[in-house]
């Protein structure tokens, strides 16, 4: 009759282990909010994981830049921010356009604007990469001889509007 209490007390623990590691997962949420400085103090952001960067240069329509690249991925959508130094605020609001029409051949959208916006430009387009479609939502500041693209791109309705708004909004530059 051991044995049988024995083999009951073990299906028991691990039914309770299964069911707190069923919850436990239940609680891993998709999009982990973080807080992000950059290492140079140019901005702060919140991040849905844990962003890598890079730099590599870039020319916008003649202005050769350094870019540096802060970027995390969830569930296939990319949440970056990209910051430059132009040699004068002039030139890095001047860049903004340029920035912009980049990002939007890239996905082979057309340009139907470089209207400001309260705070920069603004974009919101589809288009595609790699033959899928895709959609892009972003912003483009410049602070100074600081210049700025906060950027969504993925699938479309991969990421939720509110996700998007969060990640686009939290961007503030220092």
């Amino acid at each position: 009759m051991r044995p049988l209490i024995l083999s009951r007390a073990r299906a028991a623990l691990m039914a309770t282990a299964l069911l707190a590691a069923t919850l436990l997962a239940a609680c891993n949420p998709t999009y982990n909010w973080r807080d992000h400085a950059s290492p140079d103090g140019a901005y702060k952001v919140l991040f849905p994981a844990k962003p890598a960067t890079f730099t590599r240069p870039v020319d916008l329509d003649g202005l050769k830049v350094e870019m540096t690249m802060t970027a995390a991925e969830v569930d296939g959508v990319t949440f970056a921010v990209g910051s430059a130094t132009a040699p004068d605020a002039a030139r890095a609001q001047a860049a903004l356009p340029a920035m912009r029409r980049a990002l939007l051949r890239n996905i082979g959208a057309a340009d139907s604007s470089d209207a400001p916006a309260k705070d920069g430009l603004q974009v919101d387009a589809g288009g595609s990469s790699n033959g899928r479609p895709v959609q892009l939502n972003g912003r483009f500041v410049a602070r100074g001889a600081r210049m700025f693209q906060v950027i969504v791109l993925g699938k479309p309705g991969a990421a939720p509007p509110e996700q998007v708004e969060q990640f686009l909004t939290s961007f503030t530059p220092q």
